[in-house]
């Protein structure tokens, strides 16, 4: 390994959708940019999560980079909606197209960062001991990164295999006749059940708190698809821009009682019918914040769910009680339901008999012990802010971003938080469409070092008084939705992680009041920010 000091214009966390393209963009500026990824290989979230079953809920074409219309007409997405391996070689294309790689140190997972007033620069460290200097930092860690694993007494003394789901093993695993447990049932969990039923001699899933799953209606394109999006991707991405959440999917304008019940239910067997967040994002405008509307969906879906598993206690189980459609991230599905119908799948109700230790050969349950040879924890993340706050990453003034952080994230435009001088955020944390709202991030960031560079400026930071109007401001948009009332665990509001602050960590304005900001602050002489 070299010990000497990488020096860089700007060093960029994470080579994912966020981070690939924000270092394509720097370099195009001139800027001695790198990308430090603690991985082997590029992709991010993609790379991670390769669980089976893993794959994107946003209609694939719609989640692609739009920066490049070369790009967009040589990649033929083969699904509507991609899965993880796919997704991957896209990326590696992507990285390889733009001849990236040479400006990727892989295997550097960064383990402190701190800035120096006096050089006016971050300095960086890895967990393989090497060290950079950068003047501008750029976290572009995603905001699914932050792998969370469940306090349980005896975790460690299991036997047998056990991984988290992002932690997959990228070598294959045979489990024809293991007697596999999943501790989660939230989107990932929803996802890989299915698959993993196929391949297990027994799954057993430990669910503590169902949620409301919606079919996926996958497929693959064909050739004639194929030829009318890479027709129509102007119109696609046009689209995008105009919807709330940077999706083709925008809410029907009525309210759910402005129709009568025979209307209401012949419109949601429409949007049921269609493949993707049809059914949440282009729902009745009022489904979201009024909980009377929300509980005629949710009774439509129960309705759909009873219909789908033949053992009706079963069924009441996998039917959320605890929190309104919407109050937690709506997971996309494919015979999630009809997985409860297999002799060889069990469904063990955490509430009713919680999980009390994992042991040698199992797990514990207030009922009785569960044999296993393999345990997947499926539990989740601490996200948006808990790659950051674990890094070590401390400002001007020597504190944390944890210590900064511990009454909840603020942020400027999402992009910068005060006392910690050139350092963007760049993880898109948006209620968006990830790579729509992503995009908006890293070109407002490219374009603010370019105008920094033209003006020979070296600093720059967010005040606190726009950070903290920021904060209030974007606290103030959740008020209305039904996910800031529902006391539930749910990664949205940080509630899933024990001790985390409560706060809707994405910002709730919509993709297109997001854009409109964002623009309006670098036309305004990046009102808010001192630049020196």
């Amino acid at each position: 390994m070299d010990n000497s000091v990488e020096s860089l214009d700007a060093l960029i966390i994470g080579a994912g959708v966020t981070g690939l393209y924000q270092l394509h963009a720097l370099r195009k500026l001139g800027l001695n940019a790198k990308i430090y990824e603690a991985g082997s290989g590029v992709g991010g979230t993609w790379y991670w999560n390769r669980y089976p079953g893993a794959r994107f809920d946003s209609e694939s074409y719609t989640y692609g980079y739009e920066f490049s219309e070369e790009l967009l007409q040589e990649w033929d997405w083969k699904e509507h909606f991609s899965g993880q391996p796919e997704t991957e070689r896209y990326l590696n294309y992507v990285a390889d197209k733009f001849e990236l790689r040479p400006h990727i140190q892989f295997h550097s997972k960064i383990t402190a960062a701190s800035y120096n007033a006096a050089t006016n620069r971050w300095e960086v460290e890895t967990d393989d001991g090497r060290a950079a200097n950068a003047q501008f930092l750029i976290a572009a860690v995603g905001i699914l990164s932050a792998h969370h694993m469940p306090d349980i007494a005896g975790i460690e003394s299991f036997q047998g295999t056990s991984f988290h789901t992002s932690r997959w093993p990228k070598e294959p695993v045979d489990f024809s006749t293991k007697r596999v447990g999943i501790i989660g049932s939230g989107a990932t969990a929803v996802q890989l059940i299915p698959e993993m039923a196929k391949m297990a001699g027994h799954l057993s899933v430990f669910q503590r708190s169902p949620n409301w799953c919606l079919p996926l209606r996958n497929g693959p394109i064909t050739d004639e698809e194929q030829a009318r999006i890479k027709g129509s991707y102007a119109d696609i991405f046009k689209r995008c821009r105009e919807t709330y959440a940077g999706f083709i999917h925008d809410a029907d304008p009525r309210s759910a009682f402005d129709v009568n019940d025979t209307e209401r239910r012949a419109f949601y067997e429409e949007i049921w019918a269609q493949p993707g967040f049809a059914k949440w994002h282009a729902n009745f405008s009022d489904i979201m914040v009024d909980e009377r509307a929300n509980e005629t969906y949710c009774e439509f879906i129960r309705e759909k769910i009873r219909a789908r598993v033949d053992d009706p206690e079963i069924a009441n189980k996998l039917i959320p009680t605890d929190h309104a459609f919407g109050a937690k991230r709506v997971p996309l599905e494919t015979n999630y339901y009809e997985t409860y119908n297999r002799a060889d799948v069990s469904l063990v109700d955490v509430r009713e008999h919680p999980i009390k230790q994992i042991t040698p050969q199992g797990i514990m349950t207030a009922a009785g012990h569960h044999e296993l040879d393999v345990i997947i924890y499926a539990t989740g993340f601490d996200a948006i802010t808990g790659e950051l706050t674990r890094m070590n990453v401390r400002g001007e003034s020597g504190r944390t971003l944890e210590q900064a952080w511990s009454d909840g994230p603020t942020t400027y435009l999402t992009v910068m938080t005060p006392g910690f001088p050139n350092l963007f955020i760049a993880n898109g944390a948006v209620f968006c469409n990830v790579p729509r709202c992503a995009e908006v991030v890293v070109e407002w960031i490219r374009d603010c070092l370019d105008h920094m560079q033209r003006n020979e400026l070296h600093r720059i930071e967010t005040t606190a008084e726009a950070a903290q109007r920021w904060t209030e401001d974007s606290d103030a948009l959740t008020r209305d939705f039904l996910f800031d009332k529902a006391d539930v665990k749910s990664w949205f509001m940080g509630t899933n992680i024990p001790g985390k602050a409560r706060t809707f960590s994405l910002y709730a304005g919509g993709a297109p009041m997001f854009r409109d900001k964002c623009e309006h602050v670098a036309t305004s002489n990046y009102e808010g920010f001192v630049l020196k």
